[in-house]
């Protein structure tokens, strides 16, 4: 569904640069004037300031799917046009509107808002902005709300990850799936299998910096050496560069063969599933006694069903995260996110990963980019 979508947006989506429409006053922004047509880059007029709210001069802002769906009118939350699309976004408080006191002028922020983050100025209310630490650079706080927010809720809040344990990640190479990898290792301690789909079956033993590729299996070695299973694709490479102890194609081999080999038989206790169809069942078969999945998307364009009875004979867990219901349902624990992910950067244990940077009048190229599965990492569009 999602695949089939998504070639359907590509087909519509023309790669242009569109000029930006200049009027008296204003500022800025990519504009969704009809769904399933290219975004316009006009001037609009800068709204007056209620109380609590802050407008913020936006640096950078994260593209998502979500905000592509969102041009289509295939996503889950409607949006009608003409609007802005966006979701999360890094700048410098502009202006304070009445009663404004978590942020300052001239505070470097994040925001998280539904739409409009594509633009030079973004108005928020004040609790969806968090100030953003002097050694953090604007761009790697631009990937932190949606990519971060997601793999932390889904590690720490519902796979409740333990030190030492072992995670396996689909669609690893995408924006969260590297910043799962990132939490994972960096903050939580854990073991990281990723896989690594659509590449040629060539396996590799990555040692520190000395790698020797070979046909067959990955060599068995103990827990505190760095041990890669990964195809040729470039893809996997990254992810072996980002922290992931090994990358497992599984376009050409089983699945659950490899993961089973991988950890000697008993399996993964945590599992992040972004692809669907049949990969989410053999990650389910792959769980460890007591082991727990998290599904987070259906990248490969089929919802699955859950046989109940693989629940059942190793006593696991099946649960999704989805990110931005933490903001409506539980703000707090969705505010806790944000300043933990902040105060991993101040501490320098996190690395973002950045694949793409576009100008604002790039925003279809960028969308394109996505919707032709050429990016890795976070994807951003620049205000600058």
């Amino acid at each position: 569904m999602a695949a089939a979508a998504a070639a359907a947006v590509g087909r519509r989506l023309c790669i242009l640069r569109l000029p930006a429409q200049h009027g008296a006053r204003g500022y800025r922004a990519a504009l969704c004037t009809q769904l399933t047509q290219p975004l316009l880059v006009q001037d609009l007029p800068a709204p007056r300031l209620q109380p609590r709210q802050v407008r913020v001069r936006v640096h950078y802002s994260g593209l998502n799917f979500a905000d592509i769906l969102a041009c289509q009118g295939l996503y889950q939350e409607k949006h009608a046009p003409p609007f802005t699309p966006g979701m999360e976004f890094s700048g410098t408080v502009m202006e304070t509107g009445e009663n404004v006191s978590a942020v300052k002028e001239g505070h470097r922020v994040i925001g998280v808002t539904g739409i409009s983050a594509m633009a030079e100025e973004c108005v928020v209310d004040e609790k969806a902005l968090w100030q953003i630490p002097d050694n953090v650079s604007s761009e790697d706080a631009a990937v932190l709300p949606v990519a971060y927010g997601t793999a932390w809720l889904a590690l720490h809040h519902r796979a409740h990850l333990q030190p030492r344990e072992t995670v396996l990640v689909t669609a690893g190479a995408g924006a969260t799936g590297l910043a799962i990898i990132d939490l994972a290792v960096s903050v939580f301690q854990a073991k990281v299998l990723r896989c690594c789909p659509f590449s040629p079956v060539l396996m590799c033993s990555s040692l520190g910096k000395q790698v020797a590729w070979s046909h067959g299996d990955a060599v068995a070695e103990n827990q505190d050496q760095v041990i890669a299973a990964a195809g040729s694709d470039p893809k996997c490479q990254l992810v072996l560069a980002n922290g992931a102890s090994h990358a497992v194609n599984y376009s050409q081999n089983s699945l659950r063969e490899q993961v089973t080999a991988l950890t000697g038989g008993r399996g993964v206790d945590v599992a992040i599933e972004a692809v669907g169809g049949d990969i989410f069942k053999a990650v389910l078969q792959s769980l460890a006694w007591e082991g727990r999945i998290v599904v987070m998307g259906f990248a490969g364009g089929k919802i699955p069903s859950i046989p109940a009875n693989l629940l059942l004979l190793k006593n696991v867990s099946a649960m999704g995260v989805y990110w931005s219901r933490y903001q409506q349902e539980d703000f707090p624990l969705f505010s806790s996110a944000m300043s933990s992910l902040l105060q991993y950067g101040r501490e320098g244990k996190i690395r973002p990963y950045i694949g793409a940077v576009f100008k604002l009048e790039e925003v279809n190229e960028a969308f394109n980019h996505v919707l032709q599965r050429k990016s890795t990492g976070k994807v951003i569009i620049s205000m600058k």
